[in-house]
């Protein structure tokens, strides 16, 4: 149990640095969901990151890092992967309907089981290419899987009028923005700092032009 303590305590530091306050038990569940994931990482590779004190830093702090900016009742996180963020942002701040897309079989049954063991209302997995997902999102999330250019050639048509597109990026991305397709504009972009990671994170908002 110690291990979780240590686990825990480093991830109440980092929530704590973010300025984040999470609802009663998420960091429970935040750390139910790194167990999960390690534990099926053992068979199925479905992060590199295997050390838990640096799945808790690289995959839960680094996507709350983007929590302030989430906005709406519907969320599409694509090419999730293991669910970042799309099942941290879940926990962290329930109550929306979150998609989770992927193409990869395995990492979508662990999905479907996370989302059974975690109970996470609201929040379904599908394996699928992006661009064959179909609906509108007010919210859509997307971790450096691609350029933006592709991102929103694959996935644009899933923005709601008014919906927001946060593109997680490592360091600023300015060769990528003159991609940026027709009828998409960059509306903000901003520096984070993501406790214990001492790498470039940035986040860019988008949205209809």
């Amino acid at each position: 149990m110690a291990a979780r303590d240590a686990l825990q305590a480093r991830l109440e530091q980092g929530v704590a640095a973010l300025g984040l306050n999470l609802p009663v038990g998420a960091v429970t569940r935040l750390l139910d969901y790194q167990a999960l994931l390690e534990r099926w990482n053992a068979a199925y590779n479905l992060t590199a990151v295997r050390d838990p004190a640096e799945m808790v830093t690289r995959h839960l702090l680094d996507s709350l890092a983007i929590l302030p900016y989430v906005q709406g009742s519907t969320l599409a996180d694509l090419g999730t992967g293991p669910g970042l963020p799309g099942i941290v942002l879940a926990i962290a701040a329930p109550g929306r309907e979150i998609l989770l897309v992927d193409s990869n079989g395995k990492k979508v049954r662990f999905l479907r089981e996370a989302i059974r063991a975690l109970k996470l209302d609201g929040v379904r997995a599908v394996q699928s290419r992006v661009e064959d997902v179909e609906g509108r999102y007010e919210c859509i999330t997307a971790r450096a899987f691609a350029s933006l250019a592709d991102m929103l050639g694959w996935g644009g048509h899933l923005l709601a009028p008014d919906g927001i597109w946060l593109a997680m990026k490592g360091k600023r991305p300015d060769d990528e923005l003159a991609g940026i397709p027709s009828g998409f504009v960059l509306r903000e972009t901003h520096e984070l700092t993501v406790p214990g990671l001492p790498a470039e994170r940035h986040l860019l908002v988008l949205g209809r032009a």
